[in-house]
């Protein structure tokens, strides 16, 4: 219950601290995401090109596995 309390008092503070009538941060949030969208693109993009590599060894060994 704690845990629920709590989460609604930060959501309610995240709110109001990007909207004009209270601590207007919403500028600082628009270049904060900016600023992240490549980062967070090439994390995504690594994590895809290793999942790509892992399945094409995985069908690589099952054909092995297939062949004995």
């Amino acid at each position: 219950m704690k845990a629920l309390i709590l989460g609604i008092v930060v959501l309610f503070v995240a709110i109001m601290s990007v909207l004009p009538s209270g601590l207007g941060w919403w500028e600082d949030v628009l270049v904060f995401l900016r600023g992240s969208l490549p980062i967070v693109a090439v994390l995504i993009a690594l994590i895809l090109l290793f999942t790509g590599i892992s399945d094409i060894k995985e069908r690589a060994d099952s054909k092995k596995e297939e062949n004995k």
